[in-house]
């Protein structure tokens, strides 16, 4: 069996709490002040990198965190700023004190100027915008003064209000046009099969006269779908309680450690053990308030509700009732994450829900809770034929686990399966999608390691103040030893930034992506803040995300701001776009430790060669070079800060948008004639789930114009021609 990586892990980290944390408990009947307590205790003892609480940290926390409250500066007024800024180099000496009073004057402010707001975009929405008036709007809002009176407000919020505006009224005049043509063209095509010529005139002159709008009455729809934007937003504003405004406030903080360290209110802690694992206990329906209905937007295929068949999507739940309570709770207004609480459950627990159906019926259903799993969390593959050849894709979201019980279900454990299921169908080259792949488990990469090499180490470990830990796979055995290919871009980071390197160093894999990965080369764990209360009599605490350790390939090498190198270097739309871990604020620096032994791997083909061939191939791939125009393009399109509020130099410049981005059409309309299909396993499930089959049928389309795809099973195929001879030499030698 393989090392259990997670016992390793916990281990430190049990070791590291008995000589801090748990020394230590805290008590204070404040909330706001025992939270702060805790976290800086936290941060102090066990952030790998440490920071001074001075008057610079303070300044910085200061800038942050009205930069979150009022991006737009359309909330708080010079006078306001000149008031805050007497605490601008406090708020370490607050923070040390435990004390919120910045905080609190802060939010206070905020309510006020909040509510305030709404009568000022009432009152500019009431009244039409001359879109004829000569007038530029800039979205640097970083450039942007605070206003010193209401005046001042109120046209700053006309401006932005006219902007957002005149995106709505330019969309309506293109459908209104639009409708126009195709009556005119129905028309036309009516003459052409007999119809009198009068008749069409007459049916035109109607519909001019009669069917299209006013652009006064465009202007008018457009600003009510201004307006109805702003409601919902404020509707979302005015759910947020006390206890959220006081999260933002603490993340300012904490996030000056750097961007990885993060606090989770209890809900949204929540939220990110479903993401890691990828399951609940519920009915398996995603919902979203609007206005001030509880909605449901998704049936979750294979979850409670979904096997009724009861609930569909926009009904509207209105009352929720317990197995064991007599009254229903009235949910409507509810706040989201509130609700969420009466209809989420333990499995085998049974909830009754009132709901209001899109006909408008009223109607109540029981369904049974379950464990639902989010199964587009979870690894899938896939088979390809080229040339005679059957090759396997595994695509992985993140890599997943279940906190509370590592061997339920895991990124590993699910990639071995698939590996496995692919080698029944016996493929000759497998190709690992990493793309877009954000991480998750330490554990699980270095398990996953091991299943493509015999063994060896996989990633080292650096705690600060401790010797480095290297982390290896000391299972003998291999899963999959044939060739390997691992797309990434961008966005692979973490624990995909890992698996890659590795496979890298060990030259077990070709990499093919983008110029670098994200550069994220910490690893984070999450302590449950309860932990530490002697006694609490303040409900739940929450839980913090800090950064413990910095991560190191085996060559040495930091992925940290750097990430990893692709063997193949191809264009994507991020490719000219700052989204990397380089491009966030604080990030911890790159750097560099000392190898570990390891022995490449001794693989039979040529890996030199057959990068150069996908080299020479991308360079002359006329779609890649249409997708890095497109990408120049759109980078070109979001550095853009001066817009037209005239309705005519905005329209030409629309126009002209539009003109040049048709030349990237094409790129959606990329075909690569490779045919993917499902495995058996999964073709029996689609029988009974058509949910399943049509989320299956549009990964399979999207495969199928994927152009890194293609090239990854050309770089199979190129694998495949010598491979199998050079393997069946060796296995001679070695019999």
């Amino acid at each position: 069996m393989k090392r259990n990586y997670k016992l390793l892990l916990v281990g430190l980290l049990l070791a590291f709490a008995s000589c801090s944390f748990t020394t230590k408990k805290f008590q204070d009947p404040n909330k706001d002040k025992l939270l702060i307590q805790l976290i800086k205790y936290v941060l102090e003892q066990g952030h790998f990198s440490p920071q001074d609480i001075n008057d610079d940290f303070s300044k910085n926390v200061y800038n942050d965190y009205l930069k979150q409250l009022d991006p737009f500066k359309r909330y708080f007024y010079a006078s306001d700023i000149k008031e805050f800024d007497a605490y601008k180099d406090k708020i370490d000496d607050q923070i040390n004190d435990y004390d919120v009073s910045f905080f609190n004057i802060t939010h206070e402010r905020l309510l006020k100027r909040i509510e305030e707001s709404k009568a000022i975009y009432k009152d500019v929405l009431s009244r039409p915008f001359d879109f004829s008036m000569d007038e530029d709007f800039s979205t640097d809002y970083e450039k942007l003064s605070y206003v010193s009176s209401k005046k001042e407000m109120t046209n700053r919020w006309r401006q932005q209000l006219k902007f957002s505006t005149i995106a709505n009224y330019d969309d309506l005049l293109s459908q209104g046009k639009n409708a126009a043509t195709k009556k005119q063209n129905q028309q036309t095509q009516n003459d052409l099969n007999g119809a009198i010529e009068e008749s069409m005139d007459n049916t035109l002159a109607e519909t001019s006269s009669e069917e299209r709008k006013s652009d006064a009455e465009y202007e008018k729809e457009a600003r009510e779908t201004t307006e109805r934007s702003l409601d919902e937003l404020y509707d979302f504003i005015d759910d947020r309680q006390r206890k959220d405004w006081f999260g933002v406030y603490i993340n300012a903080i904490v996030e000056e450690f750097d961007p990885h360290t993060y606090y989770f209110a209890p809900e949204d802690k929540d939220r990110f053990d479903v993401a890691m694992s990828g399951n609940f206990e519920g009915i398996g329906a995603r919902l979203q308030k609007k206005m001030d209905a509880i909605t449901v937007t998704e049936i979750i295929s294979g979850g409670p509700a979904w096997r009724d068949n009861e609930l569909e999507v926009g009904d509207q739940i209105m009352k929720v009732k317990q197995e064991n309570e007599a009254e229903s709770v009235n949910i409507v207004g509810m706040r989201l994450e509130d609700a969420i609480k009466f209809i989420k459950g333990p499995k085998g627990t049974v909830v009754m829900l009132t709901l209001k159906r899109v006909d408008g019926t009223i109607e109540d259903i029981t369904i049974t809770r379950d464990v639902v799993e989010l199964e587009e969390t979870y690894a899938k593959s896939s088979t390809v034929d080229k040339d005679n050849r059957t090759f396997g894709v595994i695509n992985l979201p993140k890599f997943y686990v279940d906190f509370d019980d590592y061997k339920k279900r895991n990124a590993a454990s699910d990639i071995k399966q698939e590996i496995e299921r692919l080698k029944q169908a016996g493929v000759e080259g497998i190709v690992l999608d990493l793309r877009n792949n954000g991480g998750g488990s330490l554990q699980t990469v270095v398990d996953m390691g091991g299943l493509f090499i015999e063994e060896g180490p996989i990633v080292q470990v650096k705690t600060a103040g401790e010797p480095k830990e290297v982390l290896n796979d000391k299972d003998k055995s291999i899963v999959w030893e044939g060739p390997l290919v691992i797309l990434v871009n961008e966005l692979s980071a973490s624990a995909s930034e890992i698996l890659a390197a590795a496979m890298q160093d060990y030259k077990r894999a070709i990499i093919i992506g983008s110029k670098q990965t994200y550069g994220k080369g910490t690893v984070q764990n999450v302590l449950d803040l309860n932990r530490m209360v002697k006694q609490n009599d303040n409900g739940d605490m929450g839980a913090l995300k800090f950064t413990t350790q910095k991560f190191y390939r085996i060559n040495g090498g930091s992925t940290q701001l750097e990430g990893v190198k692709s063997d193949v270097v191809v264009p994507d739309r991020y490719s000219y776009i700052n989204i990397g871990e380089k491009d966030q604020e604080n990030p911890l620096p790159w750097d560099k430790i000392d190898a570990v032994t390891f022995q490449p791997w001794e693989n039979y083909y040529d890996y030199d060669s057959t990068i150069a061939k996908s080299k020479e191939r991308m360079k002359n791939n006329e779609q890649l070079k249409l997708i890095d125009a497109n990408a120049q393009w759109v980078k070109k399109i979001r550095d853009r800060e001066i817009y037209s509020l005239n309705y005519y130099t905005y329209s030409s410049e629309m126009d002209v948008n539009e003109e040049e981005s048709k030349r990237f059409e094409q790129i959606s309309d990329y075909n690569t004639n490779l045919t993917f299909k499902s495995l058996p396993y999964e073709n029996e499930l689609m029988i009974q789930d058509s949910i399943l089959k049509e989320k299956r049928d549009r990964w399979h389309s999207s495969l199928s114009s994927d152009v890194y795809m293609e090239e990854a099973i050309n770089v199979l195929n190129d694998i495949n021609s010598n491979y199998k001879i050079k393997n069946n030499v060796a296995n001679a030698v070695k019999n």
